[in-house]
């Protein structure tokens, strides 16, 4: 029984509360950007995308000692996230909120750039914009079949169908 550890007391969680938020910190400033990016990429205006990942990070903390890997976790829940919100909405406004400047660039060449792909993925079907926004993030199918639920052959099929439609779309 000396193998055993000590059950951890009160003061002993509270006191590495301070680690905690210091890795959660690095983790949120780390991964918002390319969090957003990545929902952008799904098809969110900025405003839903920054919406999306402030919720998402606000559970990463929440859950932060139950969660193995943060960086496909917070990927997994704002794709899931963004994707209840997308098809539950049914309110039509009137008009589009005005997008603040966009805080995922740094030049306005990026910027373009930027634009120019979520316009392009914007045209593909929710899967295949899906899967390709898990690749732009530096996703593995086989690691995006994972986190999907679905079988890494399905992943490669909606890449190909992805960047066939977009080599189509290209040649225009």
């Amino acid at each position: 029984m000396a193998d055993e550890k000590p059950a951890r007391t009160t003061s002993q969680v509270s006191a590495g509360r301070p680690a905690t938020d210091e890795e959660f910190a690095a983790f949120y400033r780390t991964n918002f950007k390319p969090l957003t990016a990545f929902v952008l990429m799904h098809g969110a205006t900025l405003v839903e995308a920054t919406d999306v990942v402030q919720d998402t990070m606000i559970e990463a903390y929440r859950s932060w000692h139950r969660i193995d890997h943060h960086r496909a976790w917070a990927h997994r829940v704002a794709s899931k996230t963004f994707g209840r919100r997308r098809f539950a909405t049914a309110e039509d406004l009137v008009a589009d909120p005005p997008e603040p400047a966009p805080p995922l660039c740094g030049d306005i060449e990026n910027w373009e750039q930027q634009q120019d792909l979520l316009t392009a993925l914007a045209v593909l079907p929710p899967r295949q914009q899906q899967v390709m926004a898990w690749t732009l993030s530096g996703f593995r199918p086989a690691e995006i079949a994972d986190e999907l639920g679905i079988t890494a052959e399905a992943v490669r099929s909606s890449l190909v169908k992805a960047r066939q439609a977009l080599s189509a779309r290209g040649d225009r």
